[in-house]
Formats: structure tokens, sequence, C-alpha cells
């Protein structure tokens, strides 16, 4: 799986469009490129084709670290949710009642 990531900036934020797969693989890459970049990031992922379980959770904690993803396919988005959820029931399991 290749990746491709071009850095760009508008309106105060650092935007950078991802393209091809994201995967454990590539993850280091993309984490290096972003390294230090605060909330006003953006990643748009209109072209990226393929992501693992790992580059699921990888965006489920960008997202939560107030990073937007833009132009998220459907698939994503939906497996990005289920991760939550699956993280959430997990921790309310884990912690005392």
């Amino acid at each position: 799986m290749t990746l491709r990531i071009e850095k760009s900036f508008e309106g105060g934020k650092t935007i950078y469009l991802v393209s091809g797969g994201i995967a454990s693989e590539q993850l280091e890459e993309l984490k290096a490129e972003m390294a230090g970049e605060g909330a006003a990031t953006v990643l748009d992922l209109e072209h990226v084709t393929l992501v693992d379980t790992e580059g699921v959770r990888f965006l489920s904690d960008c997202e939560g670290q107030g990073i937007e993803l833009l132009h998220c396919p459907l698939y994503i988005r939906e497996w990005i949710a289920r991760e939550q959820a699956r993280s959430r029931d997990s921790s309310e399991r884990g912690s005392p009642q």
C-alpha cells in the first residue's frame, strides 16, 4: 500500500491531502509529517482508498484531538464510529460502578 501526503495552508489551518492507503506500516510517516500540529489541522481523505484497523484507530484518535477529517469516505466514517463505540463500551465495562 502506498501513501502520499501533500501539505498546504488555508484559512489558518494546515491541510494534509492524503492519498492511497493508511495502514499500520504508513502510520509512522503520517504521524511524523503531522508532528507538532495542533487542532487547526485537517486531514483530507478524499483520495484514501484503503485503511486497516490501526489506520482507523489513528483517524479516531485524530478526531478526539480536534483534527478535522474532511471528505472522509462513508465506509471509513462508519468504521471509526464502530471503533469509538467499542472503545466506550470497553471503558464503561472496566470502570467501577
